[in-house]
Protein backbone atom coordinates (compact mmCIF):
# COMPACT_ATOMS: atom_id res chain seq x y z
CA UNK A 1 0.00 0.00 0.00
CA UNK A 2 1.50 3.30 -1.09
CA UNK A 3 2.13 5.96 1.54
CA UNK A 4 3.28 9.55 1.31
CA UNK A 5 6.62 10.62 2.75
CA UNK A 6 8.02 14.09 3.37
CA UNK A 7 11.78 14.56 3.37
CA UNK A 8 14.61 16.78 2.21
CA UNK A 9 17.56 15.80 0.06
CA UNK A 10 20.70 17.91 0.46
CA UNK A 11 23.15 17.81 -2.43
CA UNK A 12 26.71 19.11 -2.60
CA UNK A 13 27.20 20.86 -5.92
CA UNK A 14 30.46 20.77 -7.88
CA UNK A 15 32.73 23.79 -7.55
CA UNK A 16 31.82 26.82 -9.57
CA UNK A 17 28.90 29.15 -9.99
CA UNK A 18 25.40 27.69 -10.24
CA UNK A 19 22.34 29.59 -11.33
CA UNK A 20 19.56 29.12 -8.76
CA UNK A 21 16.89 29.29 -11.48
CA UNK A 22 18.64 26.63 -13.57
CA UNK A 23 18.88 24.36 -10.50
CA UNK A 24 15.17 24.87 -9.76
CA UNK A 25 14.33 24.13 -13.38
CA UNK A 26 16.37 20.91 -13.21
CA UNK A 27 14.43 19.79 -10.13
CA UNK A 28 11.10 20.55 -11.78
CA UNK A 29 12.15 18.85 -15.05
CA UNK A 30 13.08 15.74 -13.04
CA UNK A 31 9.38 15.49 -12.17
CA UNK A 32 9.25 17.28 -8.82
CA UNK A 33 7.06 20.26 -9.67
CA UNK A 34 5.87 20.71 -6.07
CA UNK A 35 9.34 20.56 -4.48
CA UNK A 36 10.72 23.41 -2.42
CA UNK A 37 14.22 24.21 -3.65
CA UNK A 38 16.74 25.92 -1.41
CA UNK A 39 19.95 27.46 -2.69
CA UNK A 40 20.72 29.67 0.32
CA UNK A 41 24.09 28.14 1.15
CA UNK A 42 26.79 28.29 -1.52
CA UNK A 43 27.71 24.83 -2.75
CA UNK A 44 24.59 23.14 -1.37
CA UNK A 45 21.16 22.50 -2.81
CA UNK A 46 18.23 21.47 -0.61
CA UNK A 47 15.19 19.86 -2.18
CA UNK A 48 12.22 19.33 0.12
CA UNK A 49 9.55 17.13 -1.35
CA UNK A 50 6.70 14.75 -0.79
CA UNK A 51 6.71 11.48 -2.66
CA UNK A 52 4.63 8.34 -2.59
CA UNK A 53 5.62 4.69 -2.48
CA UNK A 54 5.58 1.44 -0.57
CA UNK A 55 8.49 2.17 1.76
CA UNK A 56 10.32 5.35 2.70
CA UNK A 57 13.85 4.18 1.96
CA UNK A 58 12.99 3.17 -1.62
CA UNK A 59 11.12 6.43 -2.19
CA UNK A 60 14.06 8.48 -0.88
CA UNK A 61 16.59 6.62 -3.01
CA UNK A 62 14.44 6.75 -6.17
CA UNK A 63 13.91 10.49 -5.72
CA UNK A 64 17.62 11.09 -5.14
CA UNK A 65 18.52 9.05 -8.25
CA UNK A 66 16.10 11.02 -10.42
CA UNK A 67 17.45 14.32 -9.12
CA UNK A 68 21.14 13.45 -9.34
CA UNK A 69 20.67 12.69 -13.06
CA UNK A 70 19.09 16.12 -13.62
CA UNK A 71 21.60 18.16 -11.59
CA UNK A 72 25.04 19.33 -12.78
CA UNK A 73 27.63 16.56 -13.26
CA UNK A 74 29.69 16.12 -10.10
CA UNK A 75 26.74 16.67 -7.76
CA UNK A 76 26.62 14.25 -4.82
CA UNK A 77 24.01 13.43 -2.21
CA UNK A 78 25.26 14.79 1.08
CA UNK A 79 22.41 14.18 3.49
CA UNK A 80 18.77 13.18 3.87
CA UNK A 81 16.52 14.92 6.39
CA UNK A 82 14.82 14.44 8.81
CA UNK A 83 17.53 12.58 10.65
CA UNK A 84 18.76 14.80 13.44
CA UNK A 85 16.06 17.27 14.42
CA UNK A 86 15.64 20.14 16.85
CA UNK A 87 12.72 20.69 19.19
CA UNK A 88 11.77 23.63 16.98
CA UNK A 89 11.63 21.34 13.91
CA UNK A 90 9.38 18.84 15.68
CA UNK A 91 7.18 21.55 17.21
CA UNK A 92 6.70 23.17 13.81
CA UNK A 93 5.60 19.87 12.26
CA UNK A 94 3.23 19.16 15.17
CA UNK A 95 1.90 22.74 15.01
CA UNK A 96 2.67 23.45 18.68
CA UNK A 97 5.09 25.69 20.51
CA UNK A 98 8.48 24.31 21.43
CA UNK A 99 7.54 24.64 25.10
CA UNK A 100 4.83 22.01 24.63
CA UNK A 101 7.61 19.53 23.89
CA UNK A 102 9.95 20.82 26.59
CA UNK A 103 7.30 19.88 29.18
CA UNK A 104 7.71 16.23 28.15
CA UNK A 105 10.43 13.79 29.00
CA UNK A 106 12.74 14.11 26.00
CA UNK A 107 15.41 11.68 24.80
CA UNK A 108 19.00 12.73 25.31
CA UNK A 109 20.24 15.06 22.58
CA UNK A 110 22.88 13.75 20.21
CA UNK A 111 24.73 17.04 19.76
CA UNK A 112 24.00 20.75 19.98
CA UNK A 113 20.31 20.35 20.83
CA UNK A 114 19.65 17.86 18.04
CA UNK A 115 17.76 14.63 18.57
CA UNK A 116 17.48 11.42 16.58
CA UNK A 117 14.17 11.46 14.72
CA UNK A 118 13.22 7.90 15.65
CA UNK A 119 13.71 8.65 19.37
CA UNK A 120 11.59 11.81 19.03
CA UNK A 121 8.86 9.81 17.29
CA UNK A 122 8.70 7.44 20.27
CA UNK A 123 8.41 10.36 22.71
CA UNK A 124 5.73 12.11 20.66
CA UNK A 125 3.72 8.91 20.19
CA UNK A 126 3.83 8.20 23.91
CA UNK A 127 2.98 11.80 24.77
CA UNK A 128 0.02 11.81 22.38
CA UNK A 129 -1.71 9.08 24.39
CA UNK A 130 -4.10 10.58 26.94
CA UNK A 131 -3.03 10.09 30.55
CA UNK A 132 -5.55 9.61 33.31
CA UNK A 133 -6.52 12.98 34.73
CA UNK A 134 -4.60 14.97 32.11
CA UNK A 135 -5.54 16.70 28.91
CA UNK A 136 -4.57 15.11 25.65
CA UNK A 137 -1.71 17.04 24.04
CA UNK A 138 -2.76 19.09 21.05
CA UNK A 139 -0.20 17.69 18.68
CA UNK A 140 -1.30 17.73 15.06
CA UNK A 141 -0.09 14.23 14.28
CA UNK A 142 -1.61 14.25 10.79
CA UNK A 143 0.51 17.25 9.74
CA UNK A 144 3.69 15.51 10.96
CA UNK A 145 2.90 11.95 9.86
CA UNK A 146 4.54 12.06 6.39
CA UNK A 147 7.68 13.57 7.91
CA UNK A 148 7.76 11.09 10.79
CA UNK A 149 7.32 8.17 8.37
CA UNK A 150 10.38 9.30 6.39
CA UNK A 151 12.60 9.89 9.44
CA UNK A 152 13.87 6.38 10.24
CA UNK A 153 14.58 5.74 6.54
CA UNK A 154 16.47 9.05 6.31
CA UNK A 155 18.67 7.90 9.21
CA UNK A 156 19.34 4.56 7.50
CA UNK A 157 20.24 6.21 4.19
CA UNK A 158 22.57 8.66 5.93
CA UNK A 159 24.27 5.76 7.72
CA UNK A 160 24.67 3.92 4.41
CA UNK A 161 26.15 7.05 2.80
CA UNK A 162 28.58 7.41 5.70
CA UNK A 163 29.61 3.76 5.52
CA UNK A 164 30.01 4.08 1.72
CA UNK A 165 27.35 1.41 1.18
CA UNK A 166 25.61 3.87 -1.15
CA UNK A 167 27.60 5.83 -3.72
CA UNK A 168 26.69 9.51 -3.18
CA UNK A 169 27.26 10.30 -6.88
CA UNK A 170 25.02 7.57 -8.34
CA UNK A 171 22.79 6.70 -5.35
CA UNK A 172 23.46 3.05 -6.13
CA UNK A 173 24.47 0.45 -3.59
CA UNK A 174 28.21 -0.19 -3.70
CA UNK A 175 29.42 -3.76 -4.12
CA UNK A 176 30.60 -5.28 -0.87
CA UNK A 177 33.63 -7.48 -1.12
CA UNK A 178 32.84 -11.05 -0.21
CA UNK A 179 34.14 -11.77 3.21
CA UNK A 180 35.79 -15.14 3.25
CA UNK A 181 35.96 -16.96 6.51
CA UNK A 182 39.37 -18.50 6.81
CA UNK A 183 40.41 -21.14 9.20
CA UNK A 184 43.42 -19.80 11.04
CA UNK A 185 44.35 -23.18 12.48
CA UNK A 186 47.68 -24.46 11.20
CA UNK A 187 47.51 -27.29 8.74
CA UNK A 188 49.62 -30.46 8.65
Amino acid sequence: MAEEFEFELVFALPEGEHDAFALSDAVFEAGFEDALVGTGHAGLLGVELEAEGDDAESVILQSARALIKALPPGTVLREVRPDLVSLADVAEKLEVKRQALQQRKMPLPVAGGLYRIDEMIEVVMEASKPKKGQRRPRFNMSSASKWFRAGPAARRVNAQLTMREIDPATIERTPRPDREVTNSAPTG
